[in-house]
């Protein structure tokens, strides 16, 4: 009998010393500044011509940051389009973007970090956003819902939860897409452009 007890003291005590000995495994808070890892993430958008050709292509240069207060800036270099033929790069550079004047695309928002606190390793939460695209000379709002996925302890995912509808027309880019339709002898390219993304961030320190 004496040895039930004996048994349940010496398993409570082991216990103890495992919790003692066990590392804090909880993820520290989302605070702090973040920066973006240009290698892991991506930025595709999708071209429609002639009303049903439909093609995908990306972004190869892109960067960013988050400030400890919410404040995130985003930029696209455009000169580093990819659309899989040399010749239509070069005519997106020159005459749709024209990069020697306009050499970046940037969205600017705020989110507020109190929404994010306590975000576990693998869990993810929706966030709506309001942000600011100044391309081309001009500025347009978007609305959308990023899935903020957290990978691991100091990187975060965030994604489209749906694809963001670009319109040309909003930033001054008809007369360029004109002429590509011209160069390219088609019917039509339509102005809504989808645009997708996935961009890690890594946490900087507080």
């Amino acid at each position: 009998m004496r040895s039930f007890p004996l048994a349940l003291t010496t398993g409570a005590a082991l216990l103890i010393g495992l919790c003692a000995a066990a590392p804090n495994t909880a993820p520290p808070p989302l605070a702090g500044s973040w920066m973006l890892e240009q290698g892991a993430s991506r930025l595709s958008f999708v071209t429609i011509k002639a009303g049903e050709v439909v093609e995908a292509h990306r972004f190869d240069t892109l960067s960013g940051s988050v400030a400890a207060d919410g404040t995130a800036t985003f930029a696209i270099d455009l000169a580093s389009a990819r659309t899989g033929v040399d010749v239509r790069d070069q005519r997106l550079r020159d005459i749709l973007f024209q990069t020697a004047q306009f050499p970046k695309a940037t969205v600017t928002t705020r989110i507020d970090p109190a929404k994010l606190r306590g975000l576990a390793v693998g869990a993810q939460t929706l966030l709506p956003v309001e942000a600011t695209l100044d391309l081309h000379g001009a500025s347009a709002p978007i609305e959308t819902t990023l899935a903020v996925t957290r990978i691991a302890r100091d990187k975060v995912e965030v994604e489209t939860s749906a694809p963001i509808i670009v319109d040309a027309g909003s930033f001054g880019l008809e007369g360029g897409l004109a002429k590509l339709q011209e160069l390219a002898s088609l019917p039509s390219i339509t102005a809504q452009v989808p645009v997708t993304f996935s961009l890690v961030f890594d946490h900087q320190g507080d």
